[in-house]
């Protein structure tokens, strides 16, 4: 199971992560609907952390699956398989791969609770095994990596009840998905059609469609303010984002995160480097010399930051400029200080750090 991982991504939109995943065969990646509504382009990033920004080509929102393009993607290696043929029972051996709460990749145990559980219309897979926010859209395999469900949702007042969609409902959906124009579709689950441009009806049956599934979430304007700067970084923005008004990246190794602050301040900030074992002295008289206005070195639980802080009203101020400037040389700081704290003072990399695998 140790190369499924390969095959197992994290899904990042302005509402949070979730994960998505891929099949021998196909090139699409594989998630939940509710993971990406909302978003028309989202970052989907890999187990080595690098990102790399998918379209949404293909909903059904009734059955809760999504499917993704990511321009020059070839999945040429993984051992998630799809079978109709797989044999699902009672206490069987499941396992939930994903990224919950958008911690790293992970995988839980559990068994097979029902194989058809009514729920909302329609029947899911049931299972024991630990289900969290960010598990959603990612595979339930069983042990020889056959897929047998798709993770989608558990009973938030509940232990050891989580769901998940079954297998032949997510292949019926990839057989009939065919297109390769990687436009925005919205499937009807009351006639399996598909529909491009926003409707209250589908346009082969009649049936009501939410016109809400054509909508996007419209960005704040500290939002706007953030991503123009992350664009001058030379960077898709949809690239950073990690949640509403959240954004979390690498630049080279540094990790950096942008937010607001008890309502008041954008933050940007990058834990660089642990403390070092030796020459804590020399590393400290460095720090409190404050080389690096505009911004600031300190250290929190044992971590080397670097950081900038603005207030939020002079974003709409003549300083505007100079903040988007502040908030994009940061990045690039962070990247040349973690190298020097290393080479000069023994400092290792953080944990956050992004390292080459």
């Amino acid at each position: 199971m140790e190369n499924i991982k390969k095959s197992v991504f994290k899904i990042i939109t302005a509402s949070g992560t979730g994960t998505g995943f891929v099949v021998q065969g196909k090139n699409h990646v594989i998630t939940n609907y509710h993971v990406v509504a909302g978003s028309k382009t989202v970052a989907v990033e890999d187990y080595k952390k690098d990102r790399f920004v998918a379209e949404v080509v293909m909903v059904n929102p009734e059955v809760d699956l999504a499917i993704l393009h990511i321009d020059g993607f070839k999945n040429i290696e993984t051992d998630i398989t799809l079978d109709d043929q797989v044999l699902i029972t009672n206490t069987s051996k499941v396992y939930i791969h994903g990224y919950p709460f958008g911690m790293p990749y992970t995988v839980t145990e559990g068994i097979v609770s029902s194989t058809s559980q009514p729920m909302g219309g329609r029947h899911f897979l049931q299972t024991d095994a630990a289900v969290n926010p960010g598990n959603s859209g990612g595979p339930m395999l069983n042990a020889n990596g056959n897929l047998v469900g798709v993770t989608t949702s558990k009973f938030t007042q509940a232990d050891n009840v989580g769901f998940g969609i079954k297998h032949l409902d997510l292949i019926k959906e990839i057989n009939d998905f065919t297109y390769t124009d990687n436009m925005y579709r919205v499937k009807c689950n009351s006639c399996d059609g598909y529909t491009e441009q926003q409707t209250e009806f589908c346009n082969n049956c009649g049936n009501d469609m939410d016109i809400s599934i054509w909508e996007e979430f419209e960005k704040s304007h500290f939002a706007k303010f953030v991503e123009e700067a992350l664009t001058e970084l030379g960077m898709n923005p949809v690239l950073g984002r990690a949640g509403r008004d959240f954004w979390e990246f690498h630049q080279g190794s540094a990790l950096i995160r942008i937010f607001v602050f008890k309502r008041d301040y954008l933050v940007a900030t990058s834990p660089m480097n642990n403390l070092p074992k030796q020459n804590l002295g020399e590393l400290m008289e460095y720090l409190l010399q404050d080389k690096v206005a505009p911004y600031s070195l300190g250290v929190h639980e044992n971590k080397i930051f670097l950081s900038y802080r603005a207030h939020l009203s002079d974003i709409f101020t003549d300083y505007s400029e100079t903040i988007k400037s502040d908030m994009k040389n940061l990045a690039l700081k962070a990247d040349d200080l973690d190298n020097f704290f290393m080479d000069t003072y023994g400092c290792e990399m953080a944990m956050e750090a992004k390292k080459e695998i």
